[in-house]
């Protein structure tokens, strides 16, 4: 089968979403499809480069190539999922959320640009229309699709998948470092876990990995300079898959703390790790998976980010039991590419 992935990118930038479909065209390849990734360049500021690039994704026509037909066309991320065909699944990462879950919230920006509100209008009205002509509609996790179903009336059914070489984690030891991997900027909130280090009473340290936002990454070093916990504090930027795991590996625990994440590779990671996760009440998708039995949920707020540090420091038969649980609970789900696949293609 011939099967184009639809998605978006911000040029320059990789993250979750970019890997997401990678690991699809990959795990697809594997099964005997041709299988490839159409990528439309993403800007979503002035208001205007929204209206813009739904016009592009309108316009594109990926029923066939080179004299060959699509078979199936495999919709991911905002507007590329607009892209028409007569065979057309949505696998959706998350809609615009400045038009939906962070419109007129801090952490969003669409509310204060010049014609935001029409914009935002004109994306609601192409949203219910283009996702309604898909066959099926899967999400990356129940957050999205309770999203989809609270503000378009649209039913979809979440599809969970592995994060990249989920086989290769698995804990080493207890540290004395909480770990936290992702890009650096406010609404992942790393900010909390720097101003809950002047709370903790133990000698636990924060490690941060992931590009930064030149803004958010000021203000962190500006909280550790002003407790004096600079000492506690290490951002490594961006660091490799191998890192990444033997850093999973030998945390104490691991802190996840963004504001409404759709799915979020960290839990997985984390509980593939067999480590416990600190979370908050208001953090999305986390929340499908971390409770009491694997990790923390918690208010955001950073005494009680505290609190759960220093628990898991002088407790480590309890961070090893709740790690347990994590990755015992990564095993009853059987989150895996075969489902995955047999979901999309049907």
């Amino acid at each position: 089968m011939k099967i184009a992935i639809a998605t978006v990118q911000v040029p320059f930038l990789r993250g979750g979403a970019e890997i997401q479909a990678q690991m699809l065209r990959d795990a697809l390849k594997t099964r005997g499809h041709d299988v490839d990734i159409v990528t439309i360049p993403f800007k979503w500021y002035p208001a205007q480069a929204l209206i813009d690039g739904i016009l592009l994704s309108q316009l594109v026509d990926l029923t066939e190539v080179n004299g060959q037909k699509i078979d199936l066309l495999i919709g991911m991320k905002f507007p590329a999922y607009y892209i028409s065909h007569e065979n057309k699944v949505l696998w959706l990462l998350h809609q615009h959320r400045q038009a939906y879950e962070l419109w007129n919230t801090e952490h969003g920006d669409l509310h204060n640009m010049e014609s935001g509100a029409e914009v935002r209008q004109i994306i609601i009205n192409n949203d219910n229309r283009h996702l309604r002509a898909a066959k099926r509609i899967f999400t990356d996790s129940t957050t999205v699709a309770d999203r989809l179903r609270r503000y378009n009336g649209i039913e979809a059914s979440p599809l969970y998948h592995p994060p990249l070489h989920f086989e290769k984690f698995g804990p080493k030891d207890f540290g004395d470092y909480i770990f936290y991997p992702s890009r650096i900027n406010d609404i992942k909130r790393q900010v909390l876990l720097a101003e809950s280090l002047k709370y903790s009473k133990s000698p636990v340290k924060a490690v941060l990995a992931g590009a930064a936002d030149p803004r958010t990454m000021e203000k962190i070093k500006g909280i550790v300079r002003r407790d004096g916990t600079e000492s506690r504090l290490e951002m490594l930027g961006y660091i490799s898959d191998e890192e990444k795991i033997r850093l999973y590996s030998e945390c104490l625990g691991v802190y996840f703390g963004p504001y409404q994440e759709d799915y979020g590779y960290v839990t997985l990671e984390a509980f593939f790790s067999g480590k416990p996760v600190i979370t908050h009440v208001d953090s999305g998708g986390p929340l499908e998976f971390v409770n009491e039995s694997n990790g923390f949920i918690l208010k955001p707020e950073p005494r009680g980010i505290a609190e759960a540090i220093d628990l898991l420091y002088n407790r480590k038969d309890t961070a090893r039991k709740l790690g347990a649980n994590g990755r015992a609970l990564m095993d009853t789900l059987n989150i895996s590419w075969d489902y995955v696949i047999e979901r999309l293609i049907g």
